[in-house]
């Protein structure tokens, strides 16, 4: 069970600073780390695979430095967004390159246990130029779990992938995060890490913006409202009675059944809803939070 960890880390290139005072902790698992383009997720990857060196602070794994140091390079496995430049190399060959330059007793077996796990046997014959994106991720994937590190970095690998492709792709990284790996995969799509990922890490212009349970960092938002949707035997009774009460601040009907309800308070709504239902004499069959998706954290959090 590894554990990565950035202490008060930055990196800055000249006068631009790409990431900047970064405290975070990603252990087993898998976590989405989400940011738009530009907000420094490929130099956090790269300082926590060993290829850059924090310019300020610490990244660590199992509380030991990862710059310069060979020994932990065998713990981690890293996917780059860049493509395989190898297109005359069979996968087979490229993930057996990689077992080599492990050192790896037996290259052969290494390379074929990691090209099945990513499901590629049939075409690991093939030259990596005739593959499609999704295979290409895929067998990128395979050199990296081709020593069997404990730590799977991940820097957008869904990019141009088709939808039956990114399904594969979330299926290999689920199942690598059951298995207690450590896996750290970036995206500044949405879906990809909701899909994927309950714990997310986010990045915004360089910065740490949030992080933990995508729902748990939205009840945070203490100073945004809350947006729920009610469905009970009697929705117009039961919006009328809620629109006496101090903390909703708007309500309405959902053509198709149900009420949606805006709250400034939580915590008294969450006392007066069943009190105006039982004493109209209402049941509640639902009551469903309508702005705890990922996109409405995202979308609250690079806001102006």
């Amino acid at each position: 069970m590894s554990r990565l960890e950035l202490h008060s880390a930055s990196r800055w290139y000249g006068n631009v600073v790409a990431v900047n005072d970064i405290t975070m902790s990603v252990g087993p698992g898998v976590t989405g780390l989400l940011g738009p383009n530009g907000a420094g997720k490929s130099t956090l990857i790269a300082m926590m695979s060993g290829f850059l060196a924090p310019s300020a602070g610490t990244a660590t794994l199992d509380g030991v430095p990862i710059w310069q140091n060979t020994e932990i390079y065998r713990q981690i496995g890293l996917v780059p967004e860049r493509e395989v430049s190898f297109g005359y190399l069979t996968g087979r060959q490229f993930v057996r390159a990689n077992a080599s330059l492990h050192q790896l007793g037996d290259p052969h077996a290494a390379a074929e246990r990691a090209i099945g796990m990513v499901e590629l046997s049939d075409a690991a014959g093939r030259r990596i130029g005739t593959y499609s994106k999704g295979m290409r991720q895929r067998i990128k994937i395979a050199a990296a779990l081709v020593h069997d590190p404990g730590v799977l970095l991940l820097d957008e690998p869904f990019n141009g992938v088709d939808p039956r492709q990114r399904v594969q792709l979330m299926t290999v990284l689920q199942r690598m995060g059951a298995e207690g790996r450590t896996v750290l995969f970036s995206s500044h799509i949405l879906e990809e890490v909701e899909q994927v990922a309950r714990h997310i890490e986010v990045m915004v212009s360089g910065r740490h913006a949030a992080s933990g349970d995508f729902g748990a960092i939205r009840r945070l938002m203490t100073d945004r409202p809350d947006r729920f949707v009610v469905v009970s035997s009697d929705d117009r009774a039961l919006a009328a009675a809620l629109m006496g009460e101090p903390a909703v601040r708007a309500v309405a009907l959902r053509p198709a059944g149900g009420v949606d309800v805006e709250v400034s308070d939580f915590g008294a709504f969450a006392v007066s809803l069943p009190r105006a239902a039982r004493a109209g004499g209402i049941r509640l069959t639902e009551v469903a939070p309508t702005d705890e998706s990922l996109e409405s954290v995202f979308s609250y959090l690079v806001g102006p």
